[in-house]
């Protein structure tokens, strides 16, 4: 029996038990009765990963056997916390479940070779580009919170934005492939630099333009910072030219600041951004409560379901990772980005090992994807006047994000089908593996940040967000004790 398989089953085995025994305490609350839903969740939950499992067996019984079941733990983990918040959003959230493992499966089972999809890169650029922008068109385009980022098509509300960031990575994979040497030697020389033809660098400005235009348009700073980031760091592997991340990171500071200065809700992000305690109930409001869930939640957390997430706004969908900190607690917070590490990790060792330069760089860029996404998420609710502030994990773990990074944990797993083969064993391929190392020591030195912003917000200082004359949770929570409860001197 193979070894990768008998191990990935058991990894979806525990993963399975921690997401029911987190749907039934977070179900359970503070009643007695453990939810009649739980064997219908368990039987559906069974069936679906029995499903995905039988997949990777029959297409890719040599692929890498941690990603699906780190997928299915964070799914888990998320659709628990969803019907904990809003009982209304679970089926939605189910039918993006499975929607998820199924482009898994058909991934594995019609994508026999990764570099087959770069004959369609500019099918997928502009698939990629449309999605992006959606949003923006009048009669399907809906702002919902002040970011305009969600289509709705009849019954159902999606992001399209989440399906772009895989077809722009299958599209700068490829034209990566095609134009790398392009790229790294230049054809022309402007005193001591020689640097390629503009037309080379066409989709770099076109990217740069596309991120300005979602920062403006939609109002998303972060899905524009994603999007530009991505492409740089892909071509700085790619090419080994220092100046790209330079020059990139010149042009989306410059369109940053210009747009800072010609939009107002820029300006009043950036400044939420930078200190949402300068206005706890107004602009800052949102955040200001996250950190106070987060403080509250201390080492251990409250328990599922004993938590007040409806005090933070929209909790069920950017502030889902406040709810988790606050309800686990430091330890199942940290659990939880160990587990987005982890996975971020397995893309970029199958990047490491790829038989090709597609399935390299398209590991490469699917991994820094997710790695940037999920890392500028979570540390929003982390943060405060005192430290660096960045953004809370939004949606990672809700409404189906992973319907996005299932099909590319299958991606990874088709380009990772194989053991390492003449491309990463050759002169070039040694140099674009360290690099990618490089990209992996940048992403661990933030995600390790991440932790210490994490660990002052509950544990450092989390007394002081409790005291703060701000924070009213622990006075609520006094009130709304049920009536002939009887308390101790020591408030036991």
């Amino acid at each position: 029996m193979n070894r990768q398989r008998t191990t990935e089953l058991g990894l979806i085995v525990l993963a399975m038990v921690a997401t029911v025994a987190t749907y039934s305490l977070a179900s359970l609350s503070e009643d007695t009765s453990v939810p009649a839903t739980v064997l219908p969740f368990l039987i559906q939950t069974v069936m679906l990963l029995v499903g995905a499992h039988l997949a990777v067996r029959r297409w890719a019984p040599r692929a890498d056997g941690t990603l699906l079941p780190i997928a299915v733990l964070l799914n888990g983990i998320g659709y628990s916390f969803i019907v904990r918040l809003d009982e209304s959003l679970a089926e939605n959230q189910a039918l993006w479940t499975l929607l998820g493992i199924a482009a898994f499966a058909a991934t594995l089972a019609f994508v026999k070779e990764a570099g087959a999809l770069g004959r369609y890169r500019w099918t997928f650029a502009l698939i990629g580009f449309v999605a992006l922008l959606a949003p923006l068109l009048p009669g399907i385009g809906r702002t919902i919170n002040g970011a305009r980022l969600w289509v709705r098509l009849g019954p159902f509300s999606v992001q399209p934005g989440e399906f772009a960031k895989l077809a722009l990575a299958i599209f700068i994979t490829s034209y990566l492939v095609e134009k790398r040497e392009l790229l790294a030697e230049g054809t022309r020389r402007i005193g001591s630099m020689t640097v390629p033809d503009l037309k080379h660098l066409g989709p770099l400005l076109a990217a740069w333009g596309a991120s300005l235009l979602v920062m403006v348009a939609e109002r998303d700073l972060g899905s524009s910072l994603l999007v530009f980031s991505t492409f740089v760091i892909t071509v700085w592997v790619a090419t080994g030219r220092g100046w790209y991340p330079a020059v990139g990171g010149t042009l989306f500071i410059g369109g940053a600041v210009g747009a800072w200065a010609m939009f107002g809700h820029v300006q009043s992000r950036v400044r939420i951004w930078l200190d949402p305690f300068e206005d706890p109930n107004g602009e800052g409001f949102q955040l200001v409560q996250a950190i106070f869930a987060m403080a509250s939640g201390g080492l251990t957390g409250t328990g599922p379901g004993l938590g007040s997430p409806e005090r933070i706004p929209a909790n069920e969908t950017d502030f889902i990772f406040a709810v988790i900190a606050e309800e686990f607690g430091f330890l199942g917070a940290t659990a939880v980005i160990i587990s987005f590490l982890l996975f971020i990790g397995a893309g970029l060792r199958i990047a490491t090992r790829a038989r090709d330069e597609f399935g390299t760089l398209l590991a490469t860029v699917l991994s820094v994807t997710i790695g940037l996404h999920h890392r500028r998420c979570p540390a929003g609710a982390a943060a405060d006047r005192h430290h660096l502030a960045v953004r809370v994990v939004r949606r990672v773990l809700a409404r189906g994000q992973l319907r996005a990074a299932r099909p590319a944990a299958a991606g990874e797993r088709r380009v990772g089908v194989h053991r390492r083969g003449h491309h990463a064993a050759s002169g070039g391929g040694r140099v674009v593996n360290l690099r990618i190392r490089r990209v992996t020591g940048i992403l661990l030195i933030c995600y390790t940040l991440l932790f210490v912003q994490l660990n002052v917000v509950q544990i450092v200082r989390a007394d002081t967000y409790r005291s703060d004359p701000a924070n009213t949770r622990d006075i609520v929570r006094e009130f709304t004790e049920a009536r002939g409860t009887i308390r101790t001197a020591d408030g036991v």
